[in-house]
């Protein structure tokens, strides 16, 4: 498959207290902001652990664009927002470069919220084998 410069591939997923108890088995990341017991301060309620909204780009780079055989060279995020439990979140990726004789990629990824909200801004640079 040939790629260009501007293509795009995303996936949306509400996010769940069952996802971020399995993020936090996994990860063995139980720090209480993540936990319904709280306490959450400087947060409304419990947040959604950060790599876990990243592993949605993950999902795309992965299946989606380049796709399968994707693996990744380097990855930059900022986390802008927190993501609450219940949110709906929309991980994007956009290719902004290419080394096409490598099947090296860069691109710019992003998350957003059900009200539009950026809540990660990031950039990857992927290899397709």
């Amino acid at each position: 498959m040939e790629f260009v410069i501007g293509q795009r591939a995303c996936i949306s997923k509400v996010i769940t207290a069952e996802d971020v108890a399995a993020f936090a088995r996994l990860s063995g990341d139980h720090n209480v902001i993540h936990t319904p017991e709280g306490p959450h301060f400087p947060f409304d309620a419990a947040i959604c652990h950060g790599f876990l909204v990243g592993s949605l780009i993950s999902r795309v780079i992965g299946m989606e664009l380049p796709g399968p055989g994707s693996v990744y060279l380097s990855q930059s995020m900022k986390f802008l927002k927190p993501v609450y439990i219940g949110d709906e979140v929309t991980a994007q990726v956009e290719i902004i470069g290419i080394r096409p004789e490598k099947e090296i990629y860069t691109l710019r990824t992003t998350v957003r919220n059900q009200h539009q909200e950026l809540v990660l801004d990031g950039e990857e640079v992927v290899k397709r084998f």
